[in-house]
């Protein structure tokens, strides 16, 4: 009977971190398609984007319902334990980067309506920095890696440093030609949105090395 129950224990593990992964590869889809939207005027790309979130959120409550069922049956303890706990907080921010990629696929429909600002350059830099970031803190949460983890907290400076560029740029563009404050608002916002992917990978990395040490790193960034 133990043997049954550890068993089906290690499946409902493994189907835990495999929802996890799906989401994470979805969230990942998202934000390629909203950037990819925006850069290549895409308009009919862009609407799919902002419809296409439900997924995620059908994917977000089917771990919260798996990970609170196992919490109550099997009563996990130690590293189990915090896989699970950690899980039910990385979903959450999963979810979060799931509705940015929304945000920028809305901010996307209406900037390819009127005259593109500028080159876009430093936005899928900045859009790539992000979601690398992400896609290595879900690794390291699921391969335990501290080592990572503490990669993607120091990387993180990268984006925030991309933002404040971007952001002046813009500044510069509205002082210059009042014409052009609404079309470099929107794209502040699409800037804003990617840095708080960024934060969102950050979390990520704080509970991936909570996993692999047991040691909380949440606002000191270092191990």
């Amino acid at each position: 009977m133990r043997d049954h129950i550890f068993k089906q224990f290690d499946k409902e593990l493994k189907a835990l971190k495999d929802k996890l992964l799906l989401m994470a590869a979805k969230v990942e889809e998202r934000l390629s398609d909203a950037i990819r939207a925006l850069v290549q005027r895409d308009q009919e790309l862009a609407k799919r984007t902002t419809e296409s979130d439900r997924d995620i959120n059908r994917l977000e409550m089917e771990v919260d319902e798996l990970a609170v069922k196992m919490i109550a049956l099997r009563q996990p303890a130690a590293r189990d334990l915090r896989f699970i706990t950690t899980a039910l907080k990385i979903v959450t921010d999963l979810e979060r980067c799931g509705d940015l990629a929304v945000n920028i696929a809305e901010r996307a429909v209406a900037l390819n309506e009127d005259e593109q600002l500028k080159p876009y350059i430093d936005l899928p830099k900045m859009a790539g920095e992000a979601q690398q970031l992400l896609k290595d803190a879900l690794d390291a949460f699921v391969n335990g890696d501290a080592d990572k983890a503490t990669s993607v907290l120091e990387r993180d400076q990268m984006v925030d440093d991309l933002f404040v560029q971007i952001f002046r740029e813009l500044i510069t563009y509205m002082m210059q030609d009042p014409r052009t404050i609404t079309r470099a608002i929107g794209l502040i916002f699409v800037a804003k949105h990617l840095e708080r992917v960024a934060d969102h990978a950050t979390n990520i990395a704080e509970q991936a090395i909570f996993l692999a040490k047991g040691k909380d790193v949440r606002h000191v960034h270092t191990t």
